[in-house]
């Protein structure tokens, strides 16, 4: 048996123990996922900057595609066209937030042990306090484009553009399309197209309707992805692929002040305004970033305009739109305009986690709206958002078509702003005078290194076991 073959044979085995109780067998999506010769054809790659901690130790894996910036681990793990961005880990002397601050007595770390992480985007800053220097991911399988973001994992599998934020799962499967943000799971299984927000002080949740999320994502026996999102990704895969075929680009040429990522596409006429952070794996096409804005891994923003301090998280589509000051896209949101239908967003709007908007005409979003769930006209309007100040009125609990909120309305709007802050602050939107550096600032010049495979022999496929480190 091949290396490539009993890594994958390790990790089914490792992650299907953990989720012996709903009889779910994961070799029949990473059987089908995974093309053994073509993991052979990429080289893996990693950043490096005076402002990131240096340390990287892979052993035993196959990490093809894949990018990593800060400290990482990886052992007995395949890890395919994914990043791995450690560049908010915290550092020694740092506190981790929790009834009590906790010191770290060493810098945090990202560890991944026997999972598969199938063109994944893990980023770090976990929030949990049980072990607050190290990140981790153990016996896990993520499918096409999900998002482990601030989360620690333990024997899960993620459905494709599926989404866990700030939390911490044992056991669980999270369907496709889902948003999870509610602190932690124990062998729990979410349905496919689920966003669910929950803390002590409010929960929100809403589900897309069978028959439009089989549209947009769906998957078929083997938990490959299908549908509209999915088809928009794969049209334009190429274009990312070619930014692999050459060592040395001609630069965007952007402000100072900003960041444009080697490994992001930039086409047509895009313009990059002060303090903009473009990630990799970002593509932007005849787009305007206004200044403080930023375009996350894996979003795409194409013939858009962006006014000032914007933040499309991870994931996030926006095509044909004009996006008013300080809104906010979550994570695999889908904005669908077409050239003269476009979607205009009022300034101060939050677009929640995987939410679909795709008109039939022409369509506006008033400003300091919460926007949710799937939008297809006008009419849509009234049972999938909310002005921001009807929200905070909110005390108990409310129902809005499908969606149900209940808790404090004003604690959930505060405290979206604070993170939406946060964001922008470290990203870099708030740079002046030297003062308020972020990643648009910090990530300028990088260099990066690359790593390739063994291409024959007893361990072909496999990554040499290799350490890095300052």
């Amino acid at each position: 048996m091949n290396p490539l073959q009993q890594l994958s044979d390790r990790i089914i085995s490792r992650v299907n123990a953990n989720l012996m109780e709903f009889e779910f067998d994961t070799a029949t999506f990473v059987n089908h996922a995974l093309d053994h010769e073509k993991m052979l054809e990429f080289y893996a790659f990693y950043g490096i900057t005076s402002r990131h901690p240096l340390y990287f130790n892979f052993k035993n894996s196959n990490i093809a595609g894949s990018y990593f910036l800060g400290k990482c681990y990886v052992g007995r793990s395949a890890i395919y066209k994914s990043d791995v961005r450690g560049d908010e880990l915290k550092r020694e002397g740092d506190c981790i937030k929790s009834a009590k601050d906790i010191p770290l007595v060493e810098d945090e770390m990202i560890s991944i042990l026997d999972s598969l992480l199938y063109k994944t985007l893990v980023h770090s800053n976990s929030h949990n306090p049980e072990s607050p220097e190290l990140f981790s991911i153990r016996n896990t399988i993520s499918a096409h484009y999900a998002n482990i973001h601030g989360s620690t994992l333990e024997g899960c599998f993620l459905g494709p553009f599926a989404t866990v934020d700030l939390m911490n799962l044992h056991s669980c499967i999270v369907g496709e399309f889902s948003y999870v943000q509610v602190g932690e799971l124990f062998h729990r299984k979410i349905d496919p197209g689920t966003i669910w927000i929950k803390n002590p002080h409010f929960e929100f949740k809403y589900r897309f309707k069978n028959t439009i999320l089989e549209n947009f994502v769906g998957v078929n026996d083997t938990h490959q992805p299908r549908g509209v999102i999915y088809d928009f990704v794969r049209a334009r895969d190429q274009e990312f692929e070619r930014l692999f075929e050459v060592m040395h680009l001609e630069p965007f040429e952007v402000p100072g002040s900003s960041a444009v990522n080697r490994y992001a596409v930039i086409k047509g006429k895009t313009r990059i305004g002060e303090n903009v952070l473009v990630a990799q794996r970002a593509f932007l096409q005849d787009a305007t970033m206004g200044d403080g804005s930023n375009a996350q891994e894996n979003s795409y923003i194409i013939d858009s305009v962006l006014q000032g301090n914007c933040i499309t998280t991870h994931g996030g589509k926006i095509i044909h739109a004009d996006v008013g000051q300080e809104c906010f896209v979550g994570f695999n949101s889908f904005l669908n305009g077409r050239s003269d239908e476009r979607i205009k967003i009022g300034e101060g709007c939050i677009i929640m986690p995987h939410t679909i908007i795709n008109p039939s005409m022409p369509i506006e979003i008033p400003n300091e709206h919460l926007v949710w769930g799937y939008i297809q006209s006008p009419e849509d309007l009234a049972t999938h958002t909310i002005s921001l100040d009807a929200l905070a009125e909110i005390r108990e609990s409310l129902t809005v078509g499908t969606m149900t909120f209940s808790g404090k309305g004003a604690v959930f709007i505060g405290s979206f702003k604070d993170r939406l802050k946060k964001i922008l602050k470290d990203n870099g939107a708030l740079f002046k005078d030297g003062e308020n550096r972020g990643h648009a600032q910090d990530d300028q010049n990088i260099s990066y290194n690359i790593i390739q495979p063994y291409r024959t022999g007893e361990r072909k496929g496999l990554y040499p076991s290799i350490r890095i480190k300052p």
